[in-house]
């Protein structure tokens, strides 16, 4: 039986109290030595007769640590005649910081106990909670090289720090009120608003009216109470876009259905942006004007303070920022921006390092990755290349993948957006600065004329790295399964192989090669992206019939309008052809009256979804013919029907089921797809991403009529089924091809 050993652990060991939990084990059971921290790593020196029983606890390490490996070689010695914590060093980079963590309900009591050394404190924390990734600079994780730097410990805190018994023992983030980072109240101005307690003041002025901009973990967020929620969306010039909501745990089931699931990702340390099922769909619709709602629970003392003052039960918490467009971190900054949007702000002076903007989640699919969610670590066996994935346009973030491990970056919005471009040169530095810089294999999208492919090509001339193309639609695929399937990815838009924008896709195969086998008609969008915009103009492009010239012109078109986009399809002038999902349910939601205009990333199908609740579907006849050896199923006709049912339906209850019809149509055909093609090559898996699926109407539809078909259905619960999952998939794709053809 071994006595010692020199321990080395790898995983996401730094941020997560890992040191502390080693040190308290080796006291307890007798082992003399010492742990520190060495790069991403932690080595262990440990001698004692019970060695095995601790190799096994530290081989589990801590609740918040992740462990990768624990590789362990004989050490003779000199030992130390007792444990302790040594000083870092830079060693390997192997292994990851972990998220931001919500503080935990320990530090919450300590917060909300009179005459405690944090009573009243909003930045409270220990080893288990706090910030991590928004607030390190390098690595190894300690103090000094985290923005926390700018604040030494008083004797109190440091004492706490040194004390083994203690929760904050070797915490990074452990301050006080005496030493620690301190808040700020500011009116729009930049003058100072004096007061003694300035999270009171602030909540006073929240429940008065006003609107605070208030700096967090990872940025500025706009917060004013539900009666204001108009105004604020007057002052933003977002009238339509729904808006997010912190709430009090006690309240959120007023409002909103709440699944023991839901509830359980509401209190988890993550604490995402919840979005739920509104108990009437019509309330609260200056917050949301859909039929849920996005409800996430207090998350910092911050919060916690912030909502112990106030009269209102939730507050409206959107980001300070555009949409796309990255979180702003910085006071002056946010000052010059929000000048007009703001009538105060509450502001801290702990550099945010790492801007990260909440995680998204709906019926347990992610629709953003990011605070508390990312970084996030993925074991995967990819092969001995590194490969850097710089993700798609929009919606887009970053893969890198070392040594059996990919790691995604936090969410970084529109790459199209000069500002996010920046920002995600800057998500690829942070990675490189974790994980080491310098690629052997760098993959992106296939469109010829992304900022981010651009990118990617500098990147491969820096690093003399080979480039890889992945199409946007097959990453989705990847990133849901690498096992032999039929996949369906069903968006927005994405370059195809062939030139033309795909979106409604069927492939059969592997990360190693897809095959497009069937796909959405392809219609035209007259006027490229202002078909997006103006969904009206993809509705005449699908179906350009008196009928619908007829619908155009009783709302306002103009004959000259009208003419020209006639002359416009007549002519095949700027005109985009697609099979794209999203562009059809927009032109539906277009005929219904329900979204004339988008003002926000998939307002028209989104709006149609709400619309559709609580209509019946029933079941119309689907349309299906050969394209170049491809089964195609026919959107006009599905449109075309939709057109005929709504000049039937007598009133708003009428056309909702016609909404409800086309998208459980739309949903059984693109299952069709799947399943002739599934059943013609005796493929066994079906697997389902992109973002119209987190529609619940056509993505349980779909899985229904799959398994109804005695088929296996899939879908990634660990990554956006949007494309914030494009990234990874990129990573999957390159590196199976890379190994291939190695």
């Amino acid at each position: 039986m071994r006595r010692s050993g020199r321990i080395k652990i790898r995983g996401i060991v730094q941020g997560v109290g890992f040191r502390p939990f080693v040190y308290a084990t080796a006291k307890k059971l007798g082992i003399v030595g010492f742990v520190k921290n060495r790069g991403s790593e932690v080595e262990i020196q440990a001698h004692g007769d019970r060695f095995e029983e601790f190799l096994a606890a530290v081989s589990r390490g801590p609740p918040m640590a992740e462990i990768d490996s624990v590789e362990v070689i004989s050490d003779p010695g000199p030992f130390p005649d007792m444990f302790l914590i040594a000083e870092s060093d830079r060693g390997s980079l192997s292994g990851m910081i972990p998220p931001d963590i919500a503080t935990c309900a320990e530090c919450i009591r300590d917060i909300g106990t009179p005459g405690g050394r944090y009573a009243g404190y909003w930045a409270t924390s220990c080893v288990n909670c706090g910030p991590r990734y928004s607030i390190i600079r390098d690595l190894p994780y300690d103090r000094e090289r985290t923005s926390m730097a700018a604040f030494p410990p008083c004797p109190a805190c440091a004492g706490e720090y040194g004390d083994p018994s203690s929760r904050r023992h070797h915490a990074q983030t452990i301050a006080c009120a005496a030493c620690g980072p301190a808040l700020r109240l500011l009116d729009a101005s930049g003058k100072e608003v004096p007061s003694p307690d300035v999270i009171r003041e602030t909540a006073r002025l929240l429940d008065a009216g006003s609107i605070v901009a208030i700096r967090g973990i990872g940025g500025f967020h706009l917060t004013c109470t539900e009666e204001l929620a108009g105004e604020l969306k007057r002052r933003l010039g977002r009238q339509e876009q729904p808006f997010a909501v912190m709430v009090r745990p006690d309240h959120v089931e007023r409002i909103a259905f709440v699944s023991p699931e839901e509830m359980a990702a509401l209190q988890g340390h993550e604490r995402p942006i919840v979005v739920l099922e509104k108990r009437d769909p019509e309330a609260h619709a200056t917050i949301s004007n859909l039929h849920t709602i996005g409800c996430m629970f207090p998350y910092t003392g911050l919060h916690h303070l912030l909502f112990s003052h106030l009269a209102h039960p939730l507050l409206i918490m959107t980001s300070a920022n555009l949409p796309g467009y990255p979180m702003i971190t910085e006071i002056d900054v946010a000052m010059a921006k929000l000048h007009d949007m703001a009538d105060f702000f509450l502001t801290h002076n702990r550099a945010i390092v790492n801007r990260c903007d909440d995680s998204v989640v709906r019926d347990g699919f992610i629709i953003r990755l990011s605070r508390g969610l990312a970084p996030k670590r993925t074991r995967i066996d990819l092969g001995d290349a590194s490969i850097l994935a710089v993700g798609p346009e929009l919606n887009a973030n970053v893969t890198v993948y070392r040594q059996g491990f990919c790691t995604t970056s936090p969410h970084v919005g529109n790459v199209r957006n000069p500002q996010t471009y920046a920002y995600h040169q800057e998500t690829i530095a942070t990675l490189c600065r974790f994980l080491g810089e310098g690629f052997d294999v760098i993959a992106h999208d296939a469109h010829p004329q992304f900022l981010s492919t651009r990118y990617a090509r500098e990147l491969s001339h820096r690093w003399d790295a080979t480039l890889v193309p992945v199409q946007h639609h097959q990453a989705h695929i990847a990133a849901t399964t690498r096992e032999e399937c039929i996949g369906i990815a069903i968006d927005g838009v994405g370059y195809g192989t062939d030139g033309t924008v795909w979106g409604g896709e069927v492939f059969a195969g592997s990360p190693a090669g897809y095959e497009r086998v069937g796909h959405l008609e392809v219609v035209p969008m007259p006027g490229g992206d202002l078909a997006t915009r103006f969904p009206e103009r993809m509705l005449y492009g699908i179906l350009p019939v008196p009928e619908v010239t007829a619908l155009l012109a009783a709302r306002g078109w103009t004959d000259v309008e009208i003419t020209f986009l006639e002359t416009q399809l007549g002519r095949n002038l700027n005109v985009v052809p697609t099979s794209s999902t999203g562009r059809v349910l927009d032109a539906v939601s277009a005929l219904l009256g329900v979204c004339r205009e988008r003002t926000y990333d998939g307002e028209p199908a989104m709006k149609l979804e709400s619309f559709a609740t609580g209509g019946k579907a029933v079941p119309w006849d689907l349309v299906y013919r050969s394209d170049g050896g491809r089964e195609v199923l026919s959107t006009r006709a599905l449109v075309k029907r939709a057109l005929s049912e709504a000049g039937k339906a007598g009133d708003r209850a009428g056309l909702r089921s016609v909404a409800a019809s086309f998208q459980f149509n739309l949903a059984r055909g693109i299952a069709g797809l799947a399943i002739h093609a599934a059943q013609e090559r005796g493929v066994p898996l079906v697997a389902l991403s992109g973002g119209v699926a987190y529609n619940r109407s056509i993505r349980e539809t779909i899985r229904a009529e799959v398994t109804k078909a005695g088929l296996a259905f899939h879908m990634n619960r660990g990554y956006p089924l949007g494309d914030g999952c494009i990234s990874y998939g990129q990573c999957i794709v390159a590196g199976t091809l890379e190994r291939e053809g190695s």
